[in-house]
């Protein structure tokens, strides 16, 4: 028998990377081998010298096709098999095996907003505007939920793939939804985050429906859309200090801009300060706010243990980035704090 592999990869678009895949018939029980594709096509490479490799690092079953069929997630590399740089995975491999050892893991939220056109589901199709947000964050009724056969759908393929998904709910603008990834390591986390993607993306599109990244998808008095970061190492889930110092450590010297600036396109229409956000350009921590940079949340700071979510990576944020830059920070103090 014959099975078809999705293999996937992260393109060359700016300012934010798109998902592509391509289809591959390979044998039962075969390998996974190496590919080729044309990365004059997807914005990596020129038309003179275009092939470039897609070297599988994660592969699942395929909830779709069904069967034996796989999904397969790749990185880029150029024919020499060197990264090309688009990978990011490359770079967060190294840093994520450096930190092994304080244990970090991850749970990621994932905002999303459905699109029908240019205007999110739940908007009046003639122009004009709905309801103002109240009634829509964990709603229930047509009147204030709109996708949910889309989201529910997404939700039972990204399971049966095996991806650690860990909820579901409805957000605060109509058509805004979440999903949550996590809690694990770095590269698992961030892995199973882009296959959720691109499941969320081709269910979308049997529906005529747009899956939106979009860090501000409508202008005007409504919630952006974000990927909460949470966050911990073995010295945080044991004891609060390691929770301040991790705090701090994103709040020192230029750590936060540095952040900022890699956290996602459209980060100053999202953190303006309102809306839940903290301004882009100003750093501060606090328990059970979330209207601060990074909240502790309200039974980390009674039990003294726990984790941290930063609040500020936008919906569109790459997740090797966002959980590199948190480990090589947050680690690198922690680490330091232990030598003294």
């Amino acid at each position: 028998m014959s099975i078809k592999a999705e293999y996937i990869w992260i393109d060359g678009t700016r300012p934010t990377a798109k998902l592509r895949s391509k289809t591959k018939i390979i044998a039962d029980g075969g390998s996974l081998p190496r590919w080729g594709f044309d990365g004059s096509s997807t914005h990596q490479a020129e038309g003179h010298s275009s092939d470039l490799v897609l070297e599988p690092v994660f592969s699942c079953p395929d909830p779709i096709r069904g069967g034996d069929h796989l999904l397969v997630l790749c990185e880029v590399l150029h024919t020499d098999l060197t990264p090309h740089p688009s990978n990011t995975r490359a770079l967060l491999r190294p840093v994520a095996e450096k930190f092994a050892g304080q244990e970090p893991i991850f749970g990621i939220e994932q905002e999303y907003t459905f699109l029908k056109g240019e205007r999110p589901l739940g908007f009046p199709e003639g122009g004009g505007f709905p309801a103002p947000q109240a009634d829509y964050y964990c709603g229930v009724g047509a009147d204030a939920i709109f996708g949910r056969e889309i989201v529910e759908k997404h939700l039972d393929l990204c399971l049966a793939a095996g991806l650690g998904l860990s909820g579901i709910n409805a957000e605060v603008m109509p058509g805004q939804w979440e999903f949550q990834v996590g809690a694990l390591p770095p590269l698992e986390v961030s892995d199973h985050m882009w296959v959720a993607r691109w499941l969320l993306h081709r269910v979308a599109e049997e529906y005529g429906v747009t899956a939106s990244l979009d860090a501000k998808p409508a202008k005007g008095d409504w919630n952006g859309a974000g990927a909460h970061t949470n966050f911990s190492t073995r010295a945080m889930r044991e004891g609060y200090d390691a929770i301040i110092t991790a705090c701090e450590a994103l709040g020192e010297g230029d750590k936060p801009l540095e952040h900022v600036r890699q956290y996602g396109t459209g980060i100053e229409d999202r953190l303006t300060g309102a809306h839940e956000t903290a301004p882009w350009d100003a750093y501060s921590y606090g328990a059970s706010d979330r209207g601060a940079s990074v909240r502790i949340p309200w039974q980390v700071e009674v039990e003294k243990k726990g984790y941290i979510e930063d609040r500020r990576p936008n919906a569109n944020v790459d997740p090797y980035v966002v959980t590199r830059l948190m480990v090589d920070t947050c680690c690198t103090e922690l680490a330091r704090r232990e030598q003294i």
